[in-house]
């Protein structure tokens, strides 16, 4: 279940951990979601780690222009404005637990130009700290639905990137209990 605020934000509650990467991995695979290579490469990486004990964490999905960017922004911008209003960074492990729990994500593809050197129209961007900061490193993961198809993909992204006020990013924020 998820709620929209006035502002366009989306609320939803996930439960992320008490998988190792290898059976999230599985889990996505039985699931059908298709991994691109930059995904790949983040999963491959000993610094992804995921947490032994399950919890609930709320996901606050925006666009970049609800953060009063409308020109757009860099990530840092994005995270720096995002963090101002009570946001959080999410864990890497958050991608793969939400793509698996967001599966009715609608289709971005259909009307929708290719795009390249930008986040795809209908993608969700999770704000998470990238691993390594080299420019040709996966940064993180991004949902998104592509004819049907449910992804997590990794992607890659300088630090001078300008997001689009369109794109949309998920944060973390403790629940409300």
């Amino acid at each position: 279940m998820s709620v929209r605020s006035p502002e366009g934000w989306v609320t939803r509650r996930i439960r992320v951990g008490g998988f190792s990467r290898s059976a999230l991995l599985g889990r996505l695979e039985s699931a059908g979601v298709e991994l691109n290579e930059a995904a790949r490469r983040l999963f491959a990486d000993d610094r992804f780690t995921t947490s032994q004990v399950g919890s609930l964490v709320e996901i606050v999905e925006l666009p970049v222009a609800s953060l009063e960017f409308e020109s757009g922004a860099t990530f840092t911008q994005i995270v720096e404005r995002a963090t101002g209003r009570g946001l959080s960074l999410c864990p890497l492990e958050v991608g793969p637990h939400f793509r698996l729990q967001y599966m009715d994500q609608p289709e971005g593809f259909w009307g929708n130009p290719p795009s390249q050197h930008c986040a795809p129209p209908g993608s969700i961007t999770v704000a998470s700290a990238p691993l390594a900061d080299e420019d040709d490193a996966p940064k993180g993961f991004y949902l998104r639905r592509i004819q049907g198809v449910l992804w997590l993909r990794g992607y890659r992204s300088r630090q001078e990137h300008v997001w689009s006020p369109d794109d949309v990013f998920a944060f973390s924020r403790m629940p409300e209990h």
